[in-house]
């Protein structure tokens, strides 16, 4: 793909969507963490019909750190692995209170020591709270980036470095949630919606089909 190329999807997806947000339904870094815990395997529209119970059950990390188990299995039964997800969101909140005096930490290295923090979730978190240039890749960014031809990668660890190597430093926040929210609504898995996309001219799945 030309330089070029790059540089217009980067514009078409400014133009498209100038201030992306999360679906997920947050207000403040503790509950951006728990959400994306949760959403691991699950769908973000799952996950805001758990999260009010929970945070207003448990609103802070030190509310949560003193929860028992099954008590959070039962808020939160309802999304993927509510087993592992309930005990590894109790020991999270608990290393966040003993490490961190309650403040969720700042840095990727730390993030990914927290439980049920993995590469994923911290890059989330560290674009979304922190606005830092990290560049998270679920399924739909990974299908979305090799399908037009941005990346051409077998895993979400090679597409991640190949898009930060892509995205100007300063898009990249707004670039995970461009590539998600491309591959959620238009870039479907199955049936993409090519005619109503004006990606059209560069993608490399249209030019191929």
């Amino acid at each position: 793909m030309k330089q070029s190329d790059y540089e217009l999807m980067i514009n078409y997806f400014r133009a498209e969507m100038p201030n992306p947000q999360s679906e997920l339904n947050f207000e403040n870094n503790y509950q951006l963490v728990v959400a994306v815990v949760l959403s691991a395997q699950c769908t973000d529209k799952r996950v805001n019909m758990i999260t009010p119970s929970l945070f207003e059950r448990y609103p802070d990390f030190y509310s949560l750190a003193k929860a028992e188990q099954n008590d959070v299995y039962e808020l939160i039964k309802s999304c993927t692995y509510p087993n592992n997800k309930s005990k590894n969101l109790i020991q999270l909140a608990e290393v966040v209170v003993d490490k961190y005096d309650g403040i969720l930490p700042d840095t990727h290295e730390a993030l990914v020591e927290l439980p049920g923090v993995g590469r994923k979730t911290a890059n989330v978190v560290m674009a979304v709270a922190y606005n830092k240039p990290y560049f998270a890749v679920d399924t739909h960014v990974h299908r979305v980036a090799n399908r037009i031809g941005l990346t051409n990668s077998s895993t979400p660890l090679s597409t991640e470095k190949q898009l930060l190597e892509i995205f100007p430093s300063e898009t990249i926040p707004d670039a995970h949630h461009w590539l998600l929210l491309h591959g959620r609504y238009r870039c479907k898995a199955q049936r993409p919606k090519c005619d109503d996309c004006g990606l059209s001219t560069v993608c490399k799945y249209f030019l191929n089909k």
